[in-house]
């Protein structure tokens, strides 16, 4: 309708005109066979970003705008960081960070071609600077490159969850962005054995993970003597949504 939220609610009881119901007859009907409302309107914001939405990436969720305030707390008063969002999507976290956190410079990866192209409109739309690699996890960043930050949203829900979803996930974000195996651990597991060597000391490494998730990992730690478990965190609904780890 092309309306200020607040003309909206001045106007609620005026009636649409003929063209206006042709147009949003369709994106109702588009909505009621349950794609979801930002692939409809085509983007979303995340941290007041504008970030388009298709089926090429997983849509950015609230929760998710957390793991920023979480890299920006680990981040403070250092005057240059190398930063690398692993699977990124979108792009929305690498676009927060380099938008928001001053000095870092941001690399991002995915495994999908078409996430990256979507994430590469939208680091152009929102005028972020980030580089972009394609291939698995950190294994897609030229050995070279030290890092200083890891920070990551990686597909966490088990296989056998997949009916359970709602219809908007389960059939218009990619299953390449939800499921990780069996216990939903998979790519988590291999993007920590893959930081091996990789980071500098004192590096953090945060992770978006499912609540009931935190003590596998926990438990699981050992595994990676390069890393120090520091801790499970919680998202602003106070659910615990993001792990912590340390380079030694």
């Amino acid at each position: 309708l092309k309306m200020k939220r607040m003309d909206l609610y001045l106007n609620f009881d005026r009636p649409l005109t003929a063209g206006e119901l042709d147009a949003l007859r369709p994106l109702v009907a588009r909505r009621a066979n349950r794609e979801p409302l930002q692939h409809i309107i085509g983007s979303t914001s995340f941290r007041g970003h504008e970030i388009v939405c298709d089926r090429r990436a997983l849509i950015p969720r609230p929760e998710t705008e957390s793991l920023v305030d979480l890299l920006k707390e680990r981040l403070a008063g250092r005057e240059k960081t190398l930063v690398a969002d692993i699977g990124t999507g979108t792009g929305a976290i690498a676009i927060a960070t380099a938008k928001e956190i001053p000095g870092t410079e941001v690399i991002a990866t995915d495994i999908s071609r078409d996430a990256l192209a979507l994430a590469h409109e939208n680091a152009e739309k929102n005028s972020a600077q980030i580089t972009f690699y394609e291939g698995d996890l950190l294994a897609a960043i030229p050995a070279e490159r030290k890092l200083q930050a890891i920070v990551s949203n990686p597909p966490y829900i088990p296989d056998s969850a997949k009916e359970k979803l709602q219809r908007e996930v389960r059939d218009f974000d990619p299953s390449l962005a939800l499921f990780g195996g069996a216990d939903g651990l998979a790519i988590i597991r291999n993007l920590l054995k893959q930081t091996e060597n990789r980071l500098e000391a004192g590096s953090p490494v945060l992770l978006e993970i499912g609540s009931e998730q935190a003590d596998t990992l926990k438990a699981e730690a050992e595994n990676y003597p390069w890393l120090e478990w520091t801790g499970a965190l919680k998202d602003f609904c106070g659910n615990i949504r993001f792990v912590e780890y340390r380079a030694k």
